[in-house]
């Protein structure tokens, strides 16, 4: 530890130096946690995935609002040609004959449509304009004009969907909003563990080469005193074993180190072979969670929430289609306007009639053999199911994040635990060295203590990133940054640009 400690204070001056002389830093790159971070959320696959999910859910929610907006349009059909035999039958005597059709006709219809999401129906204003060209028996044209005309579909006792999509979309939206933060929370806590793999492959790799020079060292010595025949030929056997255990250990640590570095590299968008030299601050927050708060943040800012009340909405709404497509369906349609045809484009407005249509269309099930009511009873089943299934969801999550809570608030006093026990075993090992170079100690004593300081160490190491990968995971559950005391948003509006 005191060697790292070390090396932290050089890395810190180095920094404070290339800062204070405003130069560009040349070779390894000096990274802090909070750095890898930050280049993770502007770099990372991850977060570009993240950004288009939520373009995508923001495009989906407004196509849900332009639904519910005038829509203009313009249908037509231009340059028809008809030149065939076409059935005719004569009023009098009943007689059917084929009679030669030679025309070109042409229309276009200009219409503003709105839909009516209280009762699901569609309302339309049109205008409509056609010429028929007829060729035989002779040449004719003629127009016909709907200036103005008003048009309503609706279903009687159907299902409106509008209904629910009301209910639906802006909570899908704001579900999306929150899972782009909390995947956003997971891109921060994957650049954290791959922070600290590489840490813990730094120091592994350079307790290994210290290792290996103090091997060398005492082999070296161990070939005097042999000499000098204060030690045994087994005993300097047992030397050059254990120098030999510790170059594999170095080879074996260099390439994971290696690894660990591409992994991190990889993760924040920097070459695999650049250098990173890291800035490691071991000194964690002193923070105690309140499981009833965590639990409180945790349903009032993260998307399960939503998610509970979104199953709940769409169960409700599938038993209720079931429900309005069983029995009698009924639609009425209705045309109110004005509409004229002459031999002269002119004309055709002179002398507007009035038109009114309307029609009611019902269709009866007569005999289904229970099919209607079966659907029905499915849907309610189901939805059972899913109202059941949510309740246990619930409990779950409640336990999970009582586990969460009691892990972080005892993750500290760990890491506390651990720290010291990583002091004592590395001075335990300098004595140890100094007691064998005395000659007071057997290479397997000092096998057993070196081995138990490189597991205090990891140890230790491994505890202080527990601490930050549960603090992270704290965060993207509660969508709350305890050390600020703050709220965790994003700039939605710059990100949907």
């Amino acid at each position: 530890m005191k060697k790292t400690f070390s090396k932290l204070s050089v890395l810190l001056a180095l920094a404070a130096h290339t800062a204070f002389c405003g130069a560009q830093i040349i070779g390894p790159r000096i990274l802090t946690m909070q750095d890898v971070v930050q280049l993770a959320q502007e770099n990372s696959i991850s977060s570009m995935i993240n950004r288009n999910s939520l373009i995508a859910s923001y495009w989906d929610y407004r196509s849900f609002k332009a639904e519910l907006l005038p829509s203009l349009n313009l249908s037509a059909n231009l340059a028809q040609f008809n030149r065939s035999l076409v059935e005719l039958q004569d009023y009098n005597t009943g007689a059917i004959s084929y009679r030669a059709n030679y025309n070109l006709s042409n229309d276009a219809t200009l219409y503003v449509s709105q839909s009516v999401p209280w009762t699901g129906g569609t309302l339309s204003l049109s205008t409509q304009l056609s010429r028929l060209d007829q060729y035989n028996p002779s040449r004719l044209t003629t127009y016909y004009a709907q200036p103005l005309y008003l048009t309503y579909a609706q279903s009687l006792w159907g299902f409106n969907r509008f209904k629910w999509d009301k209910k639906t979309a802006p909570k899908q939206y704001e579900v999306a909003k929150r899972e782009y933060i909390e995947n956003m929370e997971q891109v921060n806590q994957t650049a954290v563990s791959y922070f600290w793999s590489y840490v813990n492959a730094k120091e592994t790799y350079e307790r290994a080469s210290s290792s290996f020079e103090d091997s060398k060292r005492l082999f070296e010595a161990g070939q005097t005193r042999f000499a000098m025949g204060t030690i045994t030929r087994d005993d300097l056997m047992q030397i050059e074993v254990s120098m030999l255990n510790d170059s594999l250990s170095l080879s074996s640590s260099k390439v994971s180190l290696r690894s660990a570095l591409n992994r991190l590299c990889s993760y924040i968008g920097y070459k695999e072979d650049t250098e990173l030299s890291l800035i490691v601050d071991y000194d964690i927050p002193d923070i105690t969670l309140d499981y009833n708060d965590v639990l409180e943040r945790a349903l009032e800012n993260s998307s399960y929430s939503l998610n509970q009340e979104l199953e709940y909405t769409s169960a409700d709404r599938s038993v209720a289609q079931a429900k309005a497509n069983r029995g009698i369906s009924a639609n009425i349609n209705a045309r109110l306007g004005m509409s004229g045809s002459a031999d002269r484009f002119d004309d055709t407005f002179v002398q507007l009639k009035d038109q009114e249509v309307v029609s009611v269309q019902l269709n009866i099930p007569i005999l289904d053999w229970g099919l209607a009511r079966g659907r029905v009873r499915m849907a309610e089943a189901r939805a059972q199911t899913t109202r059941n299934n949510l309740e246990q969801s619930m409990i779950d999550y409640r336990q999970n994040l009582f586990t969460q809570v009691m892990q972080f608030n005892d993750q500290y006093s760990r890491c506390e635990i651990s720290k010291r026990a990583a002091q004592l075993a590395e001075d335990s090992y300098q004595l140890a060295l100094k007691s064998f170079g005395d000659g007071n100690m057997d290479m397997t004593k000092l096998d057993q203590i070196k081995s138990k300081r490189d597991s205090a160490l990891s140890s230790y190491l491994n505890n202080v990133a527990s601490y930050w990968n549960y603090y992270f995971g704290i965060r993207k559950t509660t969508l709350y940054d305890y050390k600020t005391g703050t709220d965790i948003n994003a700039a939605f509006d710059e990100l949907v640009k």
